[in-house]
């Protein structure tokens, strides 16, 4: 019968075995990480949400009539730039608008007439002052209602409404043909200059607004972040977004709803800085890895804030260790590393 054979490692493992030495354990394989010290620190405390360019609400210019009238003509369609003094709307008077300014003229010229009867009847000694005073009031009120009623647009039968600065129109809630009561809205106008990008908050980040605050404003359709303020805070919930809106002042002009991202600095937060690509993410939570000894150790984390490539953490940090920046994701709690400070 042939001997068995056995490998070199075999027979210098069995020969180990006989001479009472146990066989040396593989080695653990490390992972090579850059590290910084665990630092604490202040940081910019910003909100980011989305928004639209649109008017601001002093930019803002409703064009109506105070007498009733029918439309009959549409100069400018919504969106179309316009210059002040551009005629915008034609229309024409309501019969009963018209009725109602030669009934005035009727009465001052009635009132007028009475009033050198009785100017005529004192210089005769038949009427008495009292009488001349009665009919120079009446005069002065029949001078006002038409006074009131020019003023009002019924001098004229027709007319129009022109554009009350350079803008662009944004809404004409009404067609060529329509008639409309004392009042109604015809044509809202808005300057081009009073543009704001109006953002929806989350109140509990609304409660940190304040008017100047700074801001960063960058255009989704492309371009460079633009820098603006906070111009004004709503005091109420947007009934259609359930947010708070928030309008965002920035120096350039901008395409009417046009969408932005909106960065808000509210304030200073204090807490563990790193770099975001050290933070980490499970279904236990954030977390980062700091290095005692050679080996990794997890901390769970809270982040409070992101600012830039810096996150706030609150949570169990040890400033005597490092913490891992690069390589992190290849950690296990307990694994052995490799460090190299990050620069």
């Amino acid at each position: 019968m042939k001997p068995l054979a056995l490998a070199p490692a075999t027979f210098a493992v069995l020969s180990l075995a006989a001479c009472g030495k146990p066989a040396a354990p593989p080695a653990q394989p490390s992972v090579l990480v850059t590290t910084q010290p665990a630092r604490q620190g202040n940081a910019p405390y910003e909100v980011t949400v989305y928004g639209s360019a649109m008017p601001a609400t002093d930019a803002l210019r409703t064009l109506t009539l105070q007498q009733p009238a029918q439309v009959r003509t549409i100069a400018v369609t919504p969106g179309a730039p316009v210059r002040a003094g551009q005629r915008l709307i034609d229309f024409v008077l309501s019969a009963s608008a018209v009725a109602a300014y030669r009934q005035a003229e009727a009465a001052l010229r009635l009132a007028k007439a009475q009033q050198l009867h009785a100017n005529q009847l004192l210089a005769q000694q038949l009427a008495t002052k009292d009488q001349v005073a009665q009919a120079d009031a009446a005069v002065n009120t029949a001078q006002a209602a038409l006074t009131a009623l020019a003023q009002q647009g019924a001098g004229s039968s027709a007319g129009g409404l022109t554009a009350p600065f350079d803008g662009f129109v944004v809404a004409i809630p009404v067609a060529a043909g329509d008639l409309v009561q004392p009042g109604a809205p015809l044509i809202t106008v808005a300057r081009r200059s009073g543009l704001v990008v109006t953002a929806g908050f989350e109140p509990v980040d609304a409660q940190r607004l304040r008017t100047g605050q700074p801001a960063s404003v960058l255009d989704l359709s492309g371009g460079q972040s633009l820098p603006g303020t906070v111009l004004r805070v709503a005091t109420a919930l947007n009934p259609k977004t359930r947010l708070i809106d928030g309008d965002i002042k920035v120096p350039a002009a901008v395409i009417p709803g046009d969408a932005f991202r909106v960065t808000v600095t509210v304030g200073q937060v204090q807490g563990w800085l790193a770099p975001h690509r050290a933070v980490l993410n499970d279904t236990q939570g954030d977390y980062v890895f700091q290095v005692s000894g050679a080996r990794a150790v997890r901390v769970p984390v809270t982040v409070v804030s992101t600012s830039g490539d810096t996150d706030v953490l609150q949570g169990g940090l040890d400033a005597s260790r490092p913490l891992v920046v690069d390589g992190a994701f290849q950690l296990q709690p307990g694994a052995l590393v490799r460090t190299a400070v990050h620069s």
